[in-house]
């Protein structure tokens, strides 16, 4: 209450920040002074857990929460918690405030769930664009494993057809052309890898809740790649096993 000694709770963060290595509990915290010079001092009673209040992509900052009856401000929110569906507790909640004070209006309304989509509409718009990015270039680079294992295909098309002729089987043209593949996509993940890692710092503002370093995500994104490469180089792998090793041997 208002007689009470004037007491305040810190974040996690404020305490890093003022209190490294020592108990915040009991200290006093300075908030400003009177009319005539004399510092205002609150006791630290308890220590709660950062939140992030106004970005997803902010890092908390030190905070203080003081009670209202010690320090009344002229704006204040409520949060309303219930098993029932939040529309239906507005008149509710309309009601209790008018017979607490008519004069007192609510400004505004609205679900934790829409808040939480509010703060996290433009890492969600950005994560979709890079997601668009992403696929346009695994499609790319699916079509330039083509085009290039293609060429090589053709290229080696006598080649094939000699090895053939002195008794290749299928699977050792397959292995030939795969392997080949292989040694080109570990290639471009080597120097892919070393790249994401190096450009972690710029997408860690758009994470949250996310080590830009994740493991688990490096490799599903390279076993994807090599997923996509395998295929895109079976298809000219395939072709050249139906090579005639006569006709490879006459091509030019």
């Amino acid at each position: 209450n208002e007689t009470a000694p004037l007491a305040v709770l810190v974040n996690q963060s404020l305490v890093r920040r003022d209190f490294a290595g020592e108990d915040p509990i009991s200290k006093r915290i300075n908030l400003g002074g009177t009319r005539d010079g004399q510092p205002i001092w609150f006791e630290i009673v308890g220590v709660v857990a950062d939140v992030r209040s106004l970005e997803l992509s902010t890092e908390p900052t030190p905070e203080i929460y003081t009670s209202y009856l010690q320090d009344p401000f002229a704006g204040m929110s409520f949060v309303v918690r219930s098993a029932v569906e939040p529309p239906s507790l507005v008149p509710a909640v309309r009601e209790a405030v008018r017979q607490i004070d008519k004069a007192q209006p609510i400004a505004e309304v609205r679900e934790m769930e829409q808040i939480v989509s509010e703060a996290a509409s433009q890492p969600r718009f950005n994560s979709l664009l890079l997601s668009l990015f992403a696929g346009v270039a695994l499609l790319l680079a699916a079509a330039g494993i083509y085009g290039v294992m293609s060429y090589s295909v053709t290229q080696r098309t006598h080649e094939i057809g000699l090895r053939m002729a002195l008794g290749a089987q299928t699977r050792d043209v397959l292995r030939l052309i795969v392997g080949q593949c292989i040694r080109l996509t570990l290639l471009g993940l080597a120097l892919g890898l070393v790249s994401a890692f190096a450009l972690t710092r710029v997408m860690s503002t758009l994470l949250y809740g996310v080590d830009p370093n994740d493991v688990p995500t490096f490799a599903g994104g390279a076993t994807l790649l090599m997923v996509v490469a395998l295929l895109a180089c079976y298809l000219p792998a395939r072709r050249a096993t139906k090579v005639s090793p006569l006709v490879a041997l006459r091509y030019e």
